[in-house]
């Protein structure tokens, strides 16, 4: 995430916030729990804000804060109810920049390269700052990377034959 000023918790809410919940929207597939799982990590990170300050990447802790909360709820209910179809939307308007197509095609994708895309695509994290981030090595990362690149070019291929 962006490397806003991080001295204040208001000042890092107000420029990560929103960025931390498209992110986690795009990742998770669900934007009802997308929200509620950036609203936990930013709870989180106010309640712990004197260590989370000191963090080289404060929205990548937060990020991560996030993911794991939203893994966790799903493990308490995947009995009760099933995990977001990959029909969900995810609460990210199209515009220029994003295309429904390629948005269908990242939700089709294992929860764990969709993760790393996003690190490294929407939130430009490094290939360090996005193994830190989600507690992987740089290996991983990469070939994460590549092997969700490949599925979505694939996916894309196939939508525009």
């Amino acid at each position: 995430m962006s490397r806003a000023p991080v001295g204040d918790f208001e000042s890092f809410y107000r420029a990560e916030a929103d960025r931390l919940y498209r992110a986690l929207a795009v990742t998770l597939g669900d934007p009802h729990l997308a929200r509620d799982a950036a609203d936990e990590a930013m709870a989180r990170a106010y309640a712990h804000w004197g260590r989370v300050r000191s963090h080289d990447n404060p929205g990548g802790w937060a990020f991560r804060v996030g993911l794991n909360w939203a893994t966790s709820w799903w493990r308490k209910v995947r009995r009760e109810r099933p995990l977001p179809s990959t029909d969900t939307a995810t609460g990210v308007k199209e515009g220029p920049d994003t295309h429904a197509g390629a948005l269908a095609a990242l939700r089709n994708l294992p929860l764990p390269q969709r993760a790393v895309i996003v690190c490294r695509v929407l939130l430009d994290l490094s290939t360090a700052e996005t193994a830190a981030v989600l507690g992987v090595a740089e290996g991983t990362v990469k070939s994460r990377m590549a092997r969700g690149l490949a599925e979505l070019r694939q996916a894309l291929g196939e939508e525009r034959a």
